[in-house]
């Protein structure tokens, strides 16, 4: 009880009315708080128990009116979730405090201790605490009963890019790890040309729409079918599918402008080099360092494809390089003198024409090449591509090569895992269990769905995170607590858990070089002499990712904004 002194500062005192205790004056009841709480009781109207609905399958609580919440035990959510339950009571008194009472988890019952206030009287206030006992009624929520009955999904979001490789769907993958844009799916399956994901709500399948417009440029397209309708009630029952298009230039692919678009957007020359996709597509002109970017919209309305993709690039050595103005940004214009990669005394790409040559050429790479790097690029000598634009180019106009990024043929010692891997979204399709560890991704998990290539555009794509830091740091990527060791039966290695630099295919080192010379574009055989030795030293600069920028198992980070390379 709260009382105040009289108006001459000094307090009085009475006796209880039933008890006979020493009280003050001021209080105006006249009796004493025990035998006012017999008198009244503040928790009347209060229910002491209540029921709580529990989903087994997703495990789940249903929050007042319909909306099921995750939440673990003695949680703040759970906490929400109970008072709900008595919040209309409670709000003719005033809650003061509520924490749990330790039950056997077992026993389905969640107590919790509430304490509260009221004035039952002019300047007489009582609190008093009782006990709130929620029973656990398990079910099933609309979303697992939809999947036992078979009627798994309601909305499903079809990913699409047509190119030849699936670089683009494997950093997506990462971009949606990062942000939790995969929390809502229900099952992803793998297609020939991309991902489908499945959605119990239609809101959610917008979602991953939005979110997927945001870091890459899309098109979206929206359908719905008719599963059932009632007549007498005008409802109806839709699946609705959304079709997103991914535009299909990727990161280092070059390009050929028509000449009426490459004069519309600030008449830059027509063959460019894509640097880079976020939101939109960032096209840079390699001779002159000028850039364009070209957003979702404006690409649909005039369409166009790449010239040459990484799998056309060659390997070319530097003999000499000369920068020749102020940085841009990341890029020095020089000019190089190159020439094509040899190894063993036999040129590595041999056209048939015998040229043996030194290529003169102007490059955007003037900051990051020195003599006796080895670069990849593009070799437009005898280029013949179906391509209207490229034809109707000048042919004195056109470089003989392009080059594109430095390269390290060596890479590192063949016996020297990665200190990193990478977590997987992936949900086998058989069982639909998800698997929350990681692995190769969510790519070629299924037999005979485009796995030719995959395991060799993964480690193409390890190597890109490698050595493009800017790259790495819109993804996470997580410590390796051990290397991952090679089978000695089938030789499956999980790359993304550690696995050895270019051992991209199963076997054992012959085939791991196998896949690395693939990826390098060396020769089979060679490469495998030079796994099998220590002949082949480490490049000084090679690019190691640093323990700083790596995250313990599960981490959770703050959600960057996504515009990253693809």
């Amino acid at each position: 009880m709260e009382y105040e002194p009289d108006a001459a500062g000094r307090e009085s005192y009475i006796l209880c009315a039933d008890c006979g205790t020493v009280i003050s004056s001021a209080n105006g009841a006249g009796l004493c708080v025990g035998c006012l709480r017999n008198t009244i009781d503040i928790t009347e109207g209060i229910p002491k128990e209540a029921v709580i609905n529990f989903c087994r399958g997703c495990e789940r609580f249903l929050s007042p009116p319909q909306t099921w919440v995750a939440a673990a035990p003695e949680s703040r959510e759970l906490m929400a979730i109970c008072l709900k339950k008595i919040a209309r009571p409670l709000q003719k008194v005033r809650l003061i405090d509520a924490s749990f009472i330790w039950t056997e988890p077992h026993s389905r019952r969640i107590k919790l201790k509430i304490t509260i206030q009221k004035e039952v009287l002019a300047n007489t206030v009582l609190q008093q605490t009782f006990e709130l006992t929620l029973v656990v009624h398990t079910g099933q929520c609309p979303q697992c009963t939809r999947l036992a009955a078979k009627n798994t999904w309601k909305a499903s979001v079809q990913v699409r890019q047509k190119v030849t490789h699936k670089r683009t769907f494997l950093f997506l993958e990462q971009l949606i790890l990062k942000h939790g844009a995969h929390k809502d799916t229900i099952s992803i399956s793998e297609k020939r040309d991309g991902l489908d994901f499945f959605y119990a709500e239609r809101n959610h399948a917008i979602k991953m729409c939005e979110f997927l417009a945001s870091v890459v440029p899309v098109r979206v397209k929206g359908s719905e079918q008719l599963i059932s309708s009632d007549t007498h009630s005008n409802t109806a029952n839709y699946k609705f599918t959304y079709s997103v298009e991914i535009v299909p230039v990727c990161k280092d692919d070059l390009v050929c402008l028509p000449k009426s678009i490459a004069k519309q957007w600030g008449n830059i020359s027509p063959l460019t080099l894509c640097s880079r996709v976020g939101n939109t597509l960032h096209l840079m002109d390699p001779t002159t360092l000028q850039q364009t970017d070209v957003s979702a919209p404006v690409y649909w309305r005039q369409p166009f494809n790449s010239l040459s993709q990484v799998s056309d690039l060659i390997e070319f050595i530097v003999l000499d390089i000369e920068p020749l103005g102020p940085q841009r940004g990341k890029w020095v214009l020089a000019d190089a003198q190159v020439t094509r990669s040899q190894r063993g005394g036999a040129h590595e790409y041999d056209d048939g024409m015998g040229d043996d040559g030194i290529y003169h050429t102007r490059t955007h790479l003037g900051a990051i090449l020195q003599p006796g790097d080895t670069v990849l690029g593009f070799d437009l000598t005898n280029a013949n591509f179906n391509n209207d634009a490229f034809e109707s180019l000048d042919a004195h106009r056109i470089p003989n090569i392009i080059l594109v990024k430095k390269t390290y043929p060596n890479r590192r010692k063949k016996s020297k895992p990665r200190n990193w891997k990478l977590k997987s979204m992936a949900k086998e399709a058989e069982d639909g269990i998800e698997q929350s560890g990681f692995g190769r991704g969510a790519l070629g998990r299924r037999g005979g769905v485009d796995t030719k290539n995959v395991e060799r555009d993964y480690e193409l794509f390890l190597r890109d995170l490698e050595e493009d830091k800017e790259m790495r740091q819109a993804i996470n990527l997580y410590r390796a607590e051990e290397p991952a060791a090679e089978d000695e039966d089938d030789g499956d290695v999980a790359m993304g858990s550690g696995a050895k630099a270019g051992s991209g295919m199963r076997g054992g080192k012959r085939r791991a070089g196998a896949v690395a010379a693939a990826a390098a574009g060396m020769d089979v055989e060679e490469e495998s002499v030079d796994a099998d030795g220590d002949d082949e030293d480490e490049e000084e600069d090679f690019p190691e990712i640093e323990l700083d920028e790596l995250l313990e198992n599960f981490e959770e980070l703050d959600m960057g904004d996504g515009d990253e390379v693809l």
